[in-house]
């Protein structure tokens, strides 16, 4: 029997015999299950006396999931519950590439197109432009739009040639980019571009609420943005190599189909994630530094992307190229005017 059925019991005895229980006696600071003092509480006195005793265990309990009422599930973060449920992006950031800079330092800009630098990448872009969207009636690859960009070993211009072929797509009449930065280990477009560092790509691995839309990053080049690498993480380069990887690319791929989406990836012989990203890509550019890249680090980067479909051999930091020639002739020709 409950203490309040034992003192709504004594209660109905001490009317039957006559007492006056018309006002609360004094509360007792102590009741115990096993006796009813002499002195019997009100039920209402008898639970405020039980709620004071229990509130300060109530106070102290932790907040777990073992402390969650029986079969009633602890709450998840606000985070997880967003499960990326929303449509339009947080903001739209811009950022103002120093276009003026970046020439002096030898790449390609919109606002100098006839230079050596963008003949060359005038030619290393039109294939990666017909097998990403099948011009001239050719077939388009499969996830064409999806170009990685690496070299065997650091220093060989992966970089250099990312952004060049950025810019150089850019400058298309028919074709939008999307740059990403995957060289989270040593992010360099931010410092390069002046794109924020964060959100970016790691941070779109690790949370759930973030979408793709509120990672971009709109330049003043029209047809360019920028995915950074996002937040630093200490397992960045596992993140690269996850399955949640997987599945972004794919988003990517299927959600941009219009844009050419060019990676900036670590190299192929100074990490392992890099060979995981190639297993997705649809093409893939291979940097190699002339006169410094030994043949066998070249053939052992090449032997890890063979799973890839299609890939393409640049060579770069070449003392001269025919390009560059026919290039000396055309400006000779309008001096000649």
């Amino acid at each position: 029997m409950s203490l309040i059925e034992q003192a709504a019991k004594r209660l109905e005895e001490l009317r039957r015999s006559g007492a006056d229980v018309g006002a609360d006696p004094a509360p007792v600071t102590e009741p115990t299950v096993d006796t009813v003092p002499d002195i019997v509480p009100t039920p209402e006195a008898l639970m405020r006396a039980l709620e004071s005793r229990n509130e300060p265990l109530l106070k102290s309990a932790p907040r777990d999931a073992s402390s969650a009422p029986r079969g009633q599930p602890y709450p998840a973060p606000a985070e997880r519950i967003a499960r990326r449920a929303r449509v339009q992006p947080l903001t739209t950031r811009q950022a103002t590439i120093d276009l003026e800079r970046l020439k002096m330092r030898g790449y390609v800009t919109p606002d100098a197109p006839q230079t050596q630098i963008a003949d060359e990448f005038r030619v290393v872009k039109r294939p990666i432009i017909q097998n990403a969207i099948g011009k001239n009636g050719a077939h388009g690859v499969r996830n064409g739009n999806l170009v990685m960009i690496t070299s065997a070993l650091p220093g060989e211009g992966k970089t250099f040639t990312a952004v060049n072929l950025a810019m150089s797509i850019a400058m298309e009449f028919d074709n939008t980019v999307l740059l990403i930065d995957g060289d989270v280990a040593h992010p360099a477009l931010p410092g390069l571009l002046g794109v924020p560092e964060s959100p970016g790509l790691l941070d779109l691995l690790i949370k759930e609420d973030l979408d793709v839309a509120d990672a971009l990053v709109k330049t003043n080049v029209e047809k360019l943005s920028v995915i950074p690498a996002g937040t630093p993480h200490r397992r960045a380069t596992e993140l690269l190599a996850s399955e949640q990887m997987a599945h972004l690319l794919k988003e990517i791929a299927s959600r941009y189909s219009d844009r050419i989406v060019l990676f900036d990836s670590p190299p192929l012989l100074a990490t392992t994630e890099a060979r995981v990203l190639a297993s997705h890509m649809g093409q893939i550019v291979m940097v190699v530094a002339a006169e410094t890249t030994s043949h066998s680090a070249l053939t052992q980067a090449l032997s890890t992307i063979e799973s890839c479909e299609v890939v393409m051999m640049m060579l770069n930091k070449a003392r001269q190229t025919d390009v560059g020639a026919y290039y000396g002739y055309y400006a000779a020709a309008d001096v000649a005017r």
